[in-house]
């Protein structure tokens, strides 16, 4: 299943917008106490290269055997508030949630593709980032419409050994970890983003994502990120 999803991505998201990462966010609402996760885990990471992605980890899970260390209540709240916004009937893992307008079991890696390319297909509007010691500088062009500016900060990967709960004896592997995440602008219709906001020291495990989305968790219309690489200065 996974060479499979990987060759798709290979050639449908190329096809949809070039060889590189298309600006599209994926968020994956997942647990490390849900024994239905790991798949959508491994669904994340293959389309990691293509798309720009975040794992968001709640803790309503974390009561049943096993605390998912990277668990946040913040992101159950988010999920929340998706569950409001697109009228699902609760929060539920494992969830994936396309540009803040579609979501579906993140397990489905076909239907990920799907909606990957669908949106990629949309009029983006291009966040550009900079980084120069401890400031990130956001730029953008006109915006069609009023948008919040988002800072996520995420950990590049990390593995845990799972001791208790549903994938007790597991060990399990997980990429952009959502640490932070929370507004730190607001643009009008018709006007950019120019903005310079202060970060903490760089490090080579962190990711640096930038997204502007309708307010009250509506669609995300364009998305940019700074990998590690480009965060340490290697590339």
């Amino acid at each position: 299943m996974r060479k499979l999803l990987v060759a798709i991505a290979a050639g449908v998201l190329a096809s949809a917008a070039g060889p590189s990462r298309v600006p599209v966010l994926v968020e994956l609402f997942t647990s490390e106490g849900c024994s239905s996760c790991p798949p959508a885990d491994k669904v994340l990471e293959t389309l990691d290269p293509s798309a720009v992605v975040l794992s968001e980890h709640v803790d309503y899970w974390d009561s049943l055997g096993w605390r998912d260390p990277y668990s946040a209540r913040a992101n159950t709240f988010r999920q929340e508030a998706y569950a409001r916004r697109l009228r699902t009937p609760g929060p539920y893992t494992p969830e994936m949630v396309i540009d803040g307008a579609v979501e579906f079991n993140g397990s489905d890696g076909r239907r990920a593709l799907e909606e990957i390319t669908r949106s990629a297909r949309t009029p983006r509007i291009e966040v550009r980032l900079r980084r120069s010691g401890n400031g990130l500088r956001i730029e953008t062009d006109a915006v069609p419409h009023s948008a919040d500016v988002m800072l996520a900060l995420a950990d590049d990967s990390g593995t845990s050994q799972i001791s208790g709960g549903e994938n007790k004896g597991r060990r399990l592997h997980h990429v952009a970890i959502l640490r932070s995440m929370h507004k730190v602008a607001t643009v009008k219709k018709g006007a950019s983003v120019e903005q310079t906001v202060a970060l903490g020291p760089a490090t080579e495990h962190e990711r640096v994502i930038v997204f502007l989305q309708v307010s009250n968790f509506g669609r995300i219309s364009g998305v940019g990120m700074l990998v590690p690489q480009t965060v340490s200065g290697s590339r």
